[in-house]
């Protein structure tokens, strides 16, 4: 392991290079509190807890033992520096634009069904990964309708799901299930199992605006205190 002087040395290379907007993650997701200890001025809660990393055009990976990130699956790194035992890199993509988020636009919506709390916007744990999303409780075996009657469309809408909580998890192993309905029409849906973590769902759109409605199933009687997570953007 890297120790305290190692990650100065890192800390300070990405400081000096850093931009207002780049994101900086750490891989594995393990060394992660490390990585804050040291740059955590440079991550904003939002940062922390976003869906994925498509709306950033730089991302910044500090890695030990060669980790890969998630975050930048697939990507060559316009910068690579290798400081003692970790592996700093930078890469350089094209930023997807951000038409709507339904957690800014939860405000606008209109909740009905069978709801025991929420929906609010939340910093939730799901998967052990922070996450800024809408969290609803259906009651058991019911379900929750959020409508957002005009919600601006892009070419894609991308969500992202997961049942909050470890404790409420490891208690209660009953899936929860998220469906995405647009103009009337499911064009995405997902069941979210206990061990699932963060899961994507997406669907082609047309520019323009239409009524988007965010379905929270607890389908089983049994599914009590199902803390479902969502969150929805339309991007292009």
């Amino acid at each position: 392991m890297p120790d305290d002087a190692t990650w100065r040395r890192a800390a300070a290379f990405v400081r000096e290079r850093a931009r207002p907007g780049d994101l900086i993650t750490f891989a594995p997701s393990w060394i992660d509190p490390v990585g804050r200890l040291h740059l955590g001025e440079h991550l904003s809660l939002e940062d922390a807890g976003r869906a994925d990393a498509a709306r950033y055009a730089r991302v910044w990976v500090l890695s030990i033992r060669d980790a890969s990130s998630a975050d930048v699956a697939g990507e060559r790194p316009a910068l690579t520096s290798r400081l003692d035992g970790i592996l700093v890199r930078r890469y350089d993509r094209t930023a997807a634009v951000i038409v709507e988020d339904a957690a800014r636009s939860l405000p606008t919506a209109q909740v009905t069904g069978d709801v025991a709390s929420g929906p609010q916007v939340v910093l939730a744990e799901v998967g052990f990964t922070p996450r800024r999303c809408v969290q609803v409780v259906p009651a058991a075996g019911g379900a929750v309708r959020i409508t957002f009657p005009r919600f601006a469309l892009g070419s894609q809408l991308v969500a992202y799901a997961g049942l909050a909580d470890v404790f409420t998890r490891r208690d209660i192993r009953e899936p929860g299930r998220l469906e995405l309905e647009l103009a009337g029409q499911v064009i995405a849906a997902r069941e979210l199992g206990v061990d699932d973590g963060w899961v994507r769902l997406q669907a082609r759109t047309t520019p323009g605006v239409a009524e988007l409605t965010v379905i929270a199933r607890a389908p089983s009687p049994r599914a009590h205190r199902r803390q479902i997570c969502f969150a929805v953007e339309s991007r292009r």
